[in-house]
């Protein structure tokens, strides 16, 4: 009795919950601070109802309906859309819907052409304020109009004015080109392009500082890192094996390049989704689906037709989390409880992924890493030949039964496909067939004799020659253990790719009962999500594939899906101002946060599509906006009125993410590596990490001193300095990087041999570039790790801790009982105490690790 009461309360509060939610009008034209006005109609989500069934009125309210106009008189071009019904019912004709602009199309099915008389129109409902139509008015009238640099401004002045407040005053030139040079290019600039810009009179100066900073091959790698964040970049495959995955760094070169020549984001969206179907030729769109073939993986899987479905649901998930800005992954299992999504929309949607497979045997064309890479496996091949030739031996002796034997592992509905003839294979026995082929190795066979022979007589394979034989094949398996030294490191002569195999049909899709595949209801086509467009797919296969994928990027890519603009407008903003214009940037959904400006969200949106989606362009408007300028100082009034600064009069505080603390600390001691892409390394670990084989440290030491995105990127291990300052998890789309604060953190910069001998290498350079001069030095410390000169009281606190540090590095060494850790790096015969060069070091170390070295402002 008391479960059944639980469950009917938990029932009872998850139907108000979607009634609240459903209640709600987002008045996405209206001022700001009607933002989730409520009306007296509710829509309750029938999250039990038949799928067919989403988005349907109930009686009482579609009968008042029908006493409305169909269209409804506004203030835009935004007209309201039809509702999303079992079948399509038929437009309704009116002459009250406006014209539509070119930057507010609405959608296709939404005509004033085809209309019928309004008592005949079908039930309606509002579309979220997401689905519907870019909407552009006039720029909004401020006071302060010497303030709007860029119709951004108006769009942020105009609220900030009417809470009766003043955006700030323009931060000082050092801070705006350090804070600039960290978002954009994610280091700290040199104490040299600080002073240039600082003294730079021009006119244009802040013009000439954005445009070198996004011609910098530095601002594709930085975008690149936000990137592969929401693509589960990793150079591993997960699991209990975590196995290297030798080809992905090519995908993260794509992705540097893409961003560095400003790839139209319209493009970008198509090569990675479709990058095989609608660019068969090029061989950068080929890599580019290396999007879709970041999933995590087990290849020690036996079930794979629930690989196959735990594959497609993980790109689907993650195509509809980052490209749209839908939580559609909460439609698998059952209609979605907030957004009119169904699950016959989800698994719609899932279908156009259901003819992908991954490959890795692409050849690469031949360049410096390619021709390294097969010289050095050339060196192991010649050496272990013969060792190589004798396991082949041994397993073409008995490799029918042991291809049989590795067959009968899988599970009952796999082995289906993998006995059956080849000529009789349907669509998804070909994927089951190509994945066996896929996981499958010498090894893979091996285990036929080891289980035969280790069964002490219980397998019906059991003998004395199997047994001699898998003694034989294991001995050699370790003597080939013992040439691992000479196998590449690093680096492939190939590429992995998601492609359709070269056939253009697909394996059926279904609606999977509470998201089960061993329990298909409906078969589904794809089709794009009812509430959010009534266009439909256009489906071209070709020879080679069934153009699914093609029409789907497509539609994303598209001028008038209004989805696509404003979520990546929203996420380069979050980028600058720490939130987005959406705080939650993956969900634009019901669920999700409210624009706390969609004016201007809608204004970047469009303007981002007019300019051709240039993303250097959007990010060059935002750098040169008078909002962005501004001072990030303290104001009284600001937090009194707008505590959560969603107005944006002061610029928002951003504690710096993992890479760019670990790349500006690399940067200041005159270390950091400029050479872009190429495979991944593996820079220097606490011994007492463990991770063995799965980290061996580069021995190149130039290599250690690369930027962090390209640390080897193993899922199952971390690289430690970054984990702490949460870098971004592979397991799943990123959308946005956590700030945590522990003693973990300080205690990892401050304990860390590593970061303790990038201050050793600082102090050196400090050294050099200031002299003997101990203030001096001081100054030049700041310049480095602040873009300041450090203040008289700064200066006054540090002497006296250099002082009195270095007594007690005096006391401690002349005990015996302290190791001192001199400068490095240091040029021309300087003769220093070592002693007090020692506690330099130390104050070096300090500094760095202060709070403000980890924030930008």
């Amino acid at each position: 009795m008391k479960k059944k009461l639980y469950l009917a309360i938990v029932y009872a509060l998850a139907g108000t919950a979607a009634e609240e939610a459903g209640s709600a009008v987002d008045l996405f034209n209206a001022p700001v601070g009607q933002i989730g006005v409520t009306k007296a109609e509710t829509k309750p989500d029938l999250f039990s109802a038949p799928v067919g069934t989403i988005g349907e009125k109930s009686a009482e309210t579609a009968k008042a309906a029908e006493s409305k106009p169909a269209v409804a008189e506004v203030k835009s071009e935004a007209a309201a859309a039809p509702a999303v019904a079992a079948a399509p019912a038929e437009p309704a004709k009116t002459e009250a819907a406006p014209a539509a602009t070119p930057a507010a199309a609405p959608a296709p099915a939404v005509t004033t052409a085809e209309a019928k008389p309004a008592e005949q129109a079908a039930p309606t409902k509002s579309k979220l304020w997401s689905y519907q139509p870019l909407k552009v008015g006039d720029q909004p009238a401020v006071n302060n109009k010497t303030w709007v640099r860029s119709p951004i401004d108006a769009y942020v002045l105009a609220p900030i004015e009417a809470k009766g407040l003043t955006p700030a005053p323009d931060a000082d030139r050092a801070a705006f080109i350090r804070r600039a040079t960290l978002d954009v290019l994610g280091v700290i600039p040199t104490p040299q392009e600080v002073s240039e810009f600082v003294n730079d009179t021009s006119e244009n100066a802040y013009e000439k500082l954005a445009d070198r900073l996004l011609a910098s091959p530095k601002y594709g790698e930085r975008q690149a890192r936000r990137w592969l964040d929401l693509a589960r970049y990793a150079d591993s495959t997960g699991f209990q094996n975590d196995e290297t995955r030798p080809n992905s760094w090519r995908y993260r070169d794509y992705v540097i390049n893409a961003f560095n020549s400003d790839k139209p984001y319209s493009r970008f969206i198509q090569e990675q989704l479709a990058g095989d179907e609608i660019y068969p030729d090029s061989q950068e769109a080929l890599i580019a689906t290396g999007y879709m073939a970041g999933f995590p993986d087990n290849h020690n899987s036996r079930d794979l037709i629930q690989r196959k479905y735990q594959i497609v649901t993980d790109i689907t998930d993650t195509v509809g989390k980052v490209f749209l800005g839908q939580t559609v992954e909460c439609a698998r299992c059952h209609n979605h409880k907030f957004d009119k999504i169904s699950q016959k929309d989800y698994f719609s949607l899932q279908s156009f992924f259901a003819n992908v497979s991954a490959v890795d045997n692409i050849p690469a064309p031949k360049g410096e890493v390619e021709r390294n890479y097969e010289a050095q496996l050339a060196k192991w091949e010649a050496a272990t030949k013969d060792i190589r030739d004798k396991q082949k031996a041994i397993i073409d002796s008995v490799r029918d039964k042991a291809e049989k034997h590795h067959k009968e592992r899988y599970l009952t509905d796999s082995r289906e496909a993998i006995f059956k003839p080849k000529n009789e294979w349907t669509p998804q026995d070909r994927w089951v067939n190509h994945r066996l082929a896929y996981v499958t190795d010498e090894q893979s066979l091996a285990a036929f004799l080891r289980d035969a022979a280790e069964s002490k007589g219980n397998d019906k394979d059991y003998s004395k020659e199997i047994v001699d034989k898998w003694a034989e094949y294991d001995k050699l398996s370790d003597d080939l253990k013992k040439f691992n030294d000479l196998k590449p490191k690093s680096g492939s002569n190939t590429i992995s790719a998601m492609t359709e195999l070269g056939y253009a049909d697909a394996p059926p899709s279904y609606v999977y009962f509470g998201g089960d595949h061993e329990k298909p209801l409906e078969q589904v086509q794809p089709a794009f999500p009812e509430a959010i467009t009534d266009e439909k797919p256009d489906i071209k296969p070709t020879p080679f594939s069934s153009g699914r994928r093609a029409a789907l990027a497509k539609w994303i890519a598209s001028d008038t899906n209004p989805l696509t603009a404003r979520v990546f407008v929203n996420r380069v903003w979050e980028e600058y101002f720490d939130k987005g214009i959406v705080e939650t940037v993956s969900d634009f959904g019901k669920a999700g946060q409210k624009p706390t400006n969609p004016e201007l969200l809608d204004y970047l949106a469009s303007s981002f599509i007019k300019n051709g989606w240039s993303i250097k362009k959007l990010h060059r408007d935002i750098l040169l906006s008078s909002v962005y300028r501004q001072s990030s100082g303290y104001r009284e009034d600001v937090a009194k009125a707008d505590p959560d600064n969603k107005l944006l009069a002061v610029f928002p505080r951003k504690r710096l993410e993992a890479e760019q603390i670990r790349d500006s600390l690399l940067t200041a001691a005159g270390k950091l590596e400029d050479k872009i892409g190429g495979p991944s390394v593996f820079p220097p670990v606490p011994e007492n990490l463990g991770a063995g084989n799965a980290w061996q440290v580069s021995k190149d030491p130039h290599d250690q001193n690369r930027r962090s995105l390209y640390i080897f990127t193993r899922r199952s291990v971390p690289y430690p300095l970054l984990e702490t300052f949460n870098m971004a998890s592979a397991q799943e789309a990123h959308s946005r990087r956590e700030v945590t604060t522990s003693p973990l953190q300080s205690l990892a910069l401050f304990n860390s041999d590593v970061v303790f001998g990038w201050s050793q290498a600082l102090a050196g350079r400090v050294i050099n570039e200031a002299g003997n001069d101990e203030s001096a030095q001081i100054d030049k410390l700041y310049q480095i790790l602040f873009s300041r000169n450090a203040k008289d009281e700064e200066k006054q606190v540090l002497q006296k801790f250099l002082n009195s540090h270095e007594k007690v590095v005096r006391d401690k060494t002349s005990e015996g009982k302290f190791a001192i850790s001199i400068p490095t790096g240091l040029k021309g015969d300087q003769k220093l105490d070592p002693i007090r060069a020692a506690a330099f070091v130390d104050l070096v170390h300090t500094v760095a690790n202060s709070n403000e070295f980890i924030y930008r402002f």
